[in-house]
Formats: C-alpha cells, structure tokens, sequence
C-alpha cells in the first residue's frame, strides 16, 4: 500500500457516528461474519472431501479442506505413501467439524476405506499397479494395507526368489498387482512378484536362445535342497544335481555351496524347451582319478577314509574323488556271513591292498584281510589231525555244528562225533550258539578251508566196555523213557540206551509196557559198530516157559536129531552116482573128440 493510499480520506466514513461515540463497523459485525462463513466451505460430519496437506511432522500431517480451522491427521495413516509431502491434495472422513478444543477431526484411513471396495476391483480390472504398506507377517505370507483394506501377501508372491527372511518386509511400501478379490468374504489377495515377472520373462527367452551345452556361465546360488542347488543364471533357473557338484562324495550341497554365492557353472543338458537347465560345477574341474599316482598298483598299501557303508562292503576314499571298494568277504578271512558294518563304519581312516586297479573304468576293489596271514597256509602245522583245541559254536544244521577255532579256521562236528552214548536228534540239544566247545581234528580239507572235528573222540570209547556188560542173553533193568512207532527207547545202567520193538514190550500178563515203566530186559542184540543194543521184555517170560517144557520134549527132539543124521546116508550115494555119471559122460565126450582128430 502506498504512502498516498494510506493518508487518503475514506468517503464514506460516517462521521456523524463517530461522533456520538460509535465504534465503526459495529453495525456491520453480524455482516460480516456472515460474509466469512459464506466464504468458507459447507461439510458435514461423515463426509469425504478432499484437503490439501499444509504442513507435516513426524506425528501429524495439518490439512486444509477450505473450513473455518485447519485438520490434524496422524501420519500412521500415510504409512502407505512414505513420499506424502505439503501441497499433496488427499481424501479426508470428516469426523468431527468441532471436538470440545474446538478442533476439526479428519481421517485419511477411512477417507480411503470408504471407496476402497471401487478402487480395488478397478484395480484389477485395469490390471492397474497400486501401492500399499506390509503391516505385519502372518501365517503363509503377509498383511498388507490396501486402501485402507488389508490384503493378502503370499510369501510365494513376494518375490521371484525365495524369501528366506519375511520380517525384512514388515514396515515397507512397496508396489502391487491385485490378483484376486473375494467379494462375498472380502478378501483380496495382491502380488509383488507379477510385477517382475513380465521383465524376467522377457530376459528370459534372451537367455535361453543363447545357451548351449558346454557353455560355461556365472549363476547366483538361488536355493539348496538335499539333492541339488538351483542356480540363477540371470532370470534363468539351472539345477545342478548333488552328483554334479563335486568328484567326491556330498552328504548335502551345503557342504560345497552357499547361498548367494556366485560361482561359474556348464551346461549339460536341457529339454527341447529348455525350461529344465541341468548344470555341473564338478565338470570344470579335472577328475582326481587323471591325478591318481601313476605307479599305484595292485598289492600295493593304501590309506583311505569310510565314506559310505552297505551291507556287502563299505567305499573307502584314497583321495578326494578317487574311491575303492572293499568287499565284505575281503575283511576278514571267516567265511561266516557277516555285515560290513561288523569291521568298520563312516569316518574311520583305515589301511587297506590294492587287489584290483582299472584306470580305464576308474574302478579299484581294496582289502583289509591280505593285511594279515592266511591262517590256512599252514593248518597243517598249527592244527594237526588228532591235536584238541576249543573252538565257538557259530551255527547248526540237522546234520552237525559248524564252529570257529580262530578267525577264518571253520570246523564242522558231525552230529554222530558229539556223544558216544546219547542218541542226538538235534545239535541243540547238546550245546548253543555262542558256547565253547572242547574239539579233536578229525580231518583237514584244504582245498575248502574246512576241518572235520570230533567232540566224543576226546574220551575213551566206552562201547569197548559196555560189549563185556550188555552180552547177549544177559538181563538188565532198564526204564522205558520214550515211545515210538516203531518201538521204545530204554534207559539202561551207565548211561547207555537200547531199543526193543513192539512185540518185546508185551508183559506177562499181555498188556503192553509204558514210558517211565521200570521193567528187565534180555540183551538179544550187541552191535558195537552201530552202538546199537536190541533189548526184549517179553523174552524173559518166553525163554523160561520154554526151559520148563524142554525135559519132557527131550525124546522127541532125540529122535528127531537121529532121523536128520540118517538122511545124508541115504542120499549121499545118489549125489555121488549123478556126479561119477557127469565125470564118465565128460571123459567120454574127451574121447570122442580126439578119435575125431
């Protein structure tokens, strides 16, 4: 304003007023305010208008929407737009036109829930990218704010690679692609990932058209699993298998590979789509078995470490790479069946020979017995027929027990060498496995590292002395400790048992003996090679009535023994008159045929 302006009169000042003491523009008050209220916007409480922001701290943001006093918003409410800054024009809720301070109370967050429904199924159909906050995780994934709506964020939609850590989003503003809206539960699901997708792809059909097998390219370790790794070569995903990692042996690729390290990998092959990429990283390395020392050879001493065990054998690692086999009949000189897991397990460093070596195959077969004598070089000397010794019974069969006098010396005792007396059905019921048992050498097989052992023979054979007490015709007591069909078995004096048939179990009185009958026997027969004794009850009670009738029936048995010495007198001459007539026929046929000469 000008000094002019300023000391000019006003026209139409009411001087006559101001005279009689009145205060200009009293009168006019009520006009006035009624001007100012006019000038300013009319809301109303629950409306949604739109302010601009003319101020901002790091609690409120004061926004102007035209009205009489200016409205405070929490910044809580901007978390969505972390780049809101004064002059932005936003959508306010009046809330409140007046609190009891007189303040006007706006809200943004409903201001934006109130159209949120509209805005997100416009969204969608203009396939439109929109802004929201990740407020917090939640179980698969994360909670967004939408609009003032809270949506669903699968991990899997996050991002193109895997998140491994979901509380680095908490808090962010980041872009969005609404994917899904449930109108009748209210559930919108939205994507981070389909934002980048369209770009990848695009780098995607680049990378592939150039790739080729036997290329060699640089990937980031994008995710490790227990049978490989998948590498990111650039938009393009590889695998490359746990065999393909390294020449040696891998529990789990982690011990090669971490995540996000970057390394150089080849192709090796990939479908005719080339969406499957199967990459190696072992391939850009020489094999150890080109290092493998050039004199190593068979016989030669190795040292290795237990990679991998299997009941037939265990690989032992010479060198990071380079593996041999030692077969489980190569560990020990026994020939019991055994488990590899009986002489070794994973990580023990061992010495072993090298028994076979095929560098073309890449192939070695190792042992651990050659490490120590063969004991059958010399079983002749250090276990000679007739020597004793104690063995350990390993297993049985119906026909004998198979021991083990040492590591690799077997022995079989034959079923009929274990007691001289007792009958035996079944080894069991002589001794266990596991047991120790006292053994002569019977007899040696070389050729098939197998000794014939005896137990019995380590005592006297008692039959020699039981042939002077079980003679034929002499009567024993005996019990009957076992029925069989075809007869019963009986406990003799001296721990010998003999055998008699049905009919000689017959007693006097015609009924038959039963077990545990304690009864005499008359020895019919001794066999001393077969350790067999036949015994008879009934022939006791037979051989008596028999004594009885024999005076009486003497005479007859006389003249009976008279009559058969009188019959070779009778026919003894007929025997020699037909033998003198073949030797005359014979001699006369002599006769005839010189005459005819």
């Amino acid at each position: 304003m000008t000094e002019e302006l300023k000391n000019s009169p006003i026209e139409d000042f009411d001087w006559e007023a101001y005279e009689n003491g009145e205060t200009p523009g009293e009168k006019s008050r009520e006009e006035l305010t009624k001007t100012y209220d006019e000038s300013l916007n009319t809301v109303k409480d629950k409306d949604v208008i739109e302010g601009t922001i003319i101020a901002l701290n790091k609690r409120e943001a004061v926004v102007n929407i035209g009205y009489k006093s200016d409205g405070i918003i929490p910044m809580s409410e901007f978390r969505y737009n972390p780049d809101i800054k004064v002059g932005d024009v936003v959508e306010v809720f009046i809330e409140n036109q007046e609190d009891k301070k007189g303040q006007l109370i706006l809200s943004h967050r409903k201001a934006r829930a109130s159209r949120s429904w509209e805005r997100i199924n416009q969204a969608l159909a203009n396939d439109e990218i929109i802004r929201g906050y990740i407020k917090c995780r939640t179980k698969g994934g994360m909670i967004v704010d939408v609009f003032g709506i809270e949506a669903f964020l699968p991990g899997s939609q996050i991002d193109v690679k895997p998140i491994r850590d979901y509380d680095m989003f908490v808090g962010k503003t980041m872009e969005f692609k609404v994917v899904k809206i449930n109108e009748e539960f209210k559930n919108v699901v939205v994507s981070h990932k389909a934002l980048i997708e369209a770009e990848l792809e695009q780098q995607k059909r680049e990378i592939i058209a150039k790739l080729e097998k036997g290329q060699v390219l640089e990937g980031t370790v994008k995710n490790i699993t227990t049978y490989g790794v998948f590498i990111d070569l650039g938009g393009v995903d590889g695998l490359i298998h746990i065999t393909d990692l390294s020449w040696g042996r891998v529990s789990h690729p982690e011990e090669v590979v971490q995540l996000d390290q970057k390394l150089n990998v080849v192709i090796l092959d990939f479908d005719d789509e080339k969406k499957r990429i199967a990459l190696g990283l072992k391939q850009l390395h020489p094999h150890p078995w080109d290092a493998l020392d050039p004199d190593l050879k068979v016989g030669d001493k190795v040292k290795g470490k237990v990679v991998v065990m299997a009941d037939y054998g265990a690989f032992i690692e010479i060198a990071p790479g380079v593996e041999g086999l030692i077969h489980v009949s190569e560990m020990s000189w026994s020939q019991h069946l055994r488990s590899a897991q009986d002489f070794m397990k994973v990580g023990d460093e061992i010495e072993a020979v090298v028994l076979t070596l095929d560098r073309e195959d890449r192939k070695m077969s190792l042992g651990i017995k050659q490490l120590k004598k063969d004991p059958w070089e010399d079983i002749e000397v250090r276990y000679p027929v007739g020597s004793k010794h104690t063995a350990k019974v390993r297993n049985f069969t119906n026909f004998g027990v198979f021991v083990e006098i040492e590591e690799g010396v077997d022995g079989l005792i034959h079923i009929s060498d274990l007691s001289w007396t007792k009958k035996i059905k079944h080894p069991s019921e002589f001794t266990q496995i596991g047991a120790n048992i006292d053994v002569q050498v019977l007899e040696i097989d070389k050729e098939n590292r197998r000794l014939s052992l005896g137990h019995k023979q380590l005592e006297e054979n008692p039959w020699d002395v039981f042939q002077t007490i079980f003679t034929v015709g002499s009567v024993h007591e005996g019990t009957i400790t076992e029925m069989l069909d075809k007869g019963a078995v009986i406990a003799l004096p001296y721990g010998v048992e003999g055998f008699a048939t049905p009919k000689h179990l017959t007693k006097e009185d015609g009924t038959t003996a039963k077990v545990d009958e304690k009864l005499n026997f008359k020895v019919i027969e001794f066999n001393k090679d077969n350790k067999r004794i036949i015994l008879s009850h009934s022939r006791i009670f037979e051989d008596e009535a028999k004594a009885e009738k024999a005076p009486a029936a003497e005479p007859a048995r006389k003249a009976k023994r008279a009559r058969k010495e009188e019959a070779p007198a009778l026919t003894t001459p007929i025997e020699k008159t037909t033998l003198g007539d073949i030797e005359a026929l014979a001699a006369l046929k002599e006769q005839l045929s010189k005459g005819s000469k």
